[in-house]
Formats: C-alpha cells, sequence, structure tokens
C-alpha cells in the first residue's frame, strides 16, 4: 500500500505542473473586469447584428452583411505609433506566405477603434501595406482585405463583443496586439494574439471557422513549443522546455520502474 502512495504521488508531481498549465491555456481563470487592457475571449459567442461601419467608399454599411466569409478581425487606430503598424505588418507578411485566397477564401477587415479617424486615413494605411506584398497577393488582397472606419457607440459595441478591452490616454489608446477570427455567421472562433503568425497556425483558424469550429488560442501551445528568432524572423523549437519535459518522462519511467521491479529471491 506504501508503495501504490509512493507511485501516485510521483505521477501527480510530474504529471500537475504541465495540467495546470494546460487548464491555463484551454480555460484562461480570467475575469472580464479585471482586464483593462488586453483580449477577453468570448468564444462561440455571435457579434450583434446592428453593427454599422464607413467602408473605403464613405458608405455606411451593416457589419453582418460584410461578413459572408471567413473573417479576421483587425482592431487597430491608423495614427498609432506603436503596435498597430508592425501587427499590419504581421499580418499582410502571413498573408503573403499562406496558400489561401484573401476575397475567396477568407477576408481581413481593419477596424479603427478611434472614432476621430476618417476613412481616408485608412485608405492611405491599405495602400502603404498593399505595398508589401506581391502583385499576386496585392491584387487579391485589393479586396480581401478591407478597411473601415466608424462612430464611437458601433466600435465600442464591437470591441465589447469580442473582449477588445484598450483605454485611452492622451490622444493616443494602449491596447493589446490581437485578431479575431470569426465564422461567415459572425461566430466567434479563434483569437490569434501576438505580432507573429505561422501560416499553417493561420490556415487552421480560417479553416475552422468556414465550419463555425472554435477552440482555444492555438498560439498559446505555440509559444510554449516555440519561440520567435527576431533575428532569422522565424519560430525555432524550444529545445529547452521539451527538452525538460522529455527528461522528467523518462526520469518517471525509470522510477517507477526501479520501484515496480520484482525483488529477486536470494538462495542460501
Amino acid at each position: 500500500m506504501k508503495i501504490y502512495y509512493f507511485i501516485v504521488f510521483t505521477l501527480l508531481s510530474v504529471v500537475y505542473p504541465f495540467y495546470t498549465y494546460g487548464q491555463e491555456i484551454i480555460n484562461p481563470a480570467v475575469s472580464p473586469d479585471d482586464v483593462e487592457i488586453g483580449v477577453v475571449e468570448h468564444l462561440d459567442e455571435y457579434l450583434p447584428k446592428d453593427i454599422t461601419l464607413v467602408n473605403e467608399r464613405g458608405d455606411t454599411v451593416l457589419l453582418a452583411d460584410v461578413i459572408d466569409k471567413p473573417t479576421v478581425l483587425n482592431f487597430v487606430y491608423y495614427r498609432c505609433p506603436g503596435i498597430c503598424s508592425p501587427l499590419m505588418e504581421a499580418v499582410a507578411g502571413v498573408m503573403e506566405k499562406s496558400e489561401l485566397v484573401a476575397g475567396e477564401d477568407y477576408q481581413v477587415l481593419t477596424i479603427s477603434f478611434d472614432p476621430r479617424e476618417t476613412i481616408d486615413l485608412g485608405i492611405r494605411k491599405k495602400q502603404s501595406y498593399l505595398g508589401l506584398l506581391s502583385e499576386q497577393k496585392a491584387e487579391e488582397a485589393k479586396e480581401g482585405w478591407k478597411f473601415f472606419v466608424g462612430d464611437s457607440a458601433n466600435t465600442s459595441l464591437l470591441t465589447n463583443a469580442t473582449g477588445f478591452k484598450y483605454k485611452k490616454t492622451g490622444n493616443d489608446f494602449l491596447h493589446a496586439a490581437s485578431l479575431v477570427v470569426v465564422s461567415d455567421e459572425g461566430k466567434i472562433t479563434r483569437y490569434l494574439n501576438g505580432m507573429y503568425f505561422l501560416p499553417f497556425e493561420w490556415k487552421m483558424a480560417i479553416v475552422e471557422a468556414s465550419k463555425g469550429k472554435s477552440g482555444a488560442t492555438l498560439n498559446k501551445v505555440l509559444n510554449f513549443c516555440y519561440t520567435y528568432d527576431p533575428v532569422g524572423q522565424a519560430y525555432v523549437l524550444n529545445i529547452t522546455k521539451l527538452g525538460g519535459i522529455i527528461i522528467m518522462f523518462f526520469a518517471t519511467i525509470l522510477l517507477l520502474f526501479l520501484v515496480l521491479k520484482p525483488k529477486s529471491s536470494s538462495k542460501i
């Protein structure tokens, strides 16, 4: 019986830290009231049907009418001196690498949450980021990457519905770098956080959105296994973390083997 309790204790000691980490990935214990700046995921919830925005032609349109395919929502403000530009560069970068076709397989909607901004500024930003794409991808993105502005009531309704939290400080805003993926029915299916996106992560999010499937944020898992190398501008496998897991696994197996190994009876 003592051996039994010892084995159980050993297994729990090894497994529990990874179980806890997994629970934090799948179901982060974050209350919306505790978050002032950041993202509170609203997976499986639907966007309100009555949100209106102003498109590149200056027309006021219903967001629900615009979302007719898997859609990536990109919240920024066009005058942003901080992370908005790197975020949109990352979006352009993954669109360039993706085998999916913008405008056909999916679309990206970049939406300013600053009600003071006009669509003219959004159009200039769009031209700037289209210049980062190859000729073919830029042609696809002309229709597949759309820019919008809106009044404070509608943009607040949208950011609240998606859990995107930001704070005004002077003339600027403090906010997170995050993309929200929704299905063609406006169902929130995934969040892509950060400013670096893997093509297969991008494709998986869009394919699952096309099926209306939702899931925990994938790049939280990826960030555990991979580390971004800013010099090589690529994700590299984090050998230290994976090596630690492997060592602990085999150490546990060895320990169990030594404890459970039948004792050889000595003959006199």
